[in-house]
């Protein structure tokens, strides 16, 4: 690879990353982000643009409706992305971390947008009907992390960094987890997160069961570009049978968004832009800053030369980008 030649990764964030109002920038101003909003009103029997800009009875925080919800923006984001660059960037690879894979897929051509929101959905349906517990994020690495974990039955849930590790289990054993590790590594945190369920662990197992069949019914297409796997950490292998299965393992298993990166780096990316979502206290779109850009970051800051990243997540970011 010469010096000056690029090789982009598209990526989008998982849940955490909704907020109310989300996506309602792009749809005042886009008519290609308004049907990207319809279009999933009518593959999911409710009227999406209401849900996220107006979030009536907070529904947008179950994760039934979450996953469904950042999807589209994610693809509304990249299409309007598209729409305004005179050249837009030609990825060689997209990641997702958790829900996010599903757009990396869609991205890749493995997936229609209609059949990954079908299958979100009910994924986001089964983990919050069958799924149990809560998560924390340590701030260690997996070798520190594990036994604290298995003493207090509690699961690795993702690897966010190298440093920073998150696990699952019921509230009262994360307690008694935290407790521990205040008392043994006072300079170490356990960052309770706000979520339905203890995801990517046993807790999992039986929404991951049912979520078998739904795999079943989807037509995987041929991968156009690298899509890593957060299941393996390595890139999927076009094999329809072999995504579903690392689709369906993902579920009750950890997220390895470190081993994610590492195949991209070790593929000679070097530009991250990242796709919807959005984090921060903020109240609008314009508030809003990106959920990955401080993991790419800080797992890249030793790399030389060190990756570009770009945020695509609302109107401002997306045209900075979009005429860059």
């Amino acid at each position: 690879m010469s010096d000056n030649e690029q090789r982009a990764i598209f990526i989008f964030p998982g849940q955490g990353s909704q907020y109310q109002g989300i996506g309602s920038d792009l749809c005042a101003e886009f008519s290609s982000a308004r049907r990207i909003y319809e279009q999933a009103s009518d593959v999911l029997g409710y009227d999406m643009a209401k849900l996220s800009l107006d979030n009536p009875e907070d529904k947008i925080n179950l994760t039934r409706y979450t996953q469904p919800v950042l999807l589209t923006h994610h693809i509304a984001c990249l299409t309007v992305y598209r729409e305004l660059a005179a050249l837009p960037v030609q990825p060689v690879a997209a990641a997702g971390h958790s829900l996010g894979e599903y757009s990396a897929l869609v991205t890749a051509g493995a997936l229609s947008f209609e059949d990954a929101l079908g299958l979100v959905a009910k994924r986001g349906e089964l983990m919050g009907t069958y799924g149990e517990g809560e998560m924390a994020a340590l701030t260690m690495d997996l070798e520190t992390a594990q036994p604290f974990s298995d003493r207090h039955f509690c699961a690795i849930a993702g690897l966010n960094l190298p440093d920073q590790t998150v696990v699952g289990g019921s509230p009262a054993d994360l307690d008694a987890l935290a407790a521990e590790i205040a008392e043994k590594l006072p300079k170490k945190r356990a960052v309770r997160l706000k979520t339905e369920g203890a995801f990517h662990t046993y807790y999992m197992v039986e929404a991951a069961r049912r979520f078998r069949d739904e795999l079943n019914k989807v037509e995987f297409g041929e991968l156009a570009i690298g899509v890593p796997s957060n299941y393996t950490g390595g890139y999927h292998e076009s094999d329809p049978a072999t995504i579903r299965a690392r689709l369906f393992f993902q579920l009750f298993h950890p997220v390895n968004w470190v081993g994610c990166m590492q195949t991209a780096l070790d593929d000679g990316i070097n530009l991250f832009l990242e796709f919807g979502g959005g984090i921060g206290p903020g109240d609008g779109p314009a508030d809003k800053r990106p959920n990955l850009e401080g993991m790419i970051k800080k797992f890249t800051r030793r790399v030389r030369p060190r990756p570009n990243y770009l945020p695509a997540i609302n109107i401002e970011t997306i045209k900075e980008t979009a005429g860059g």
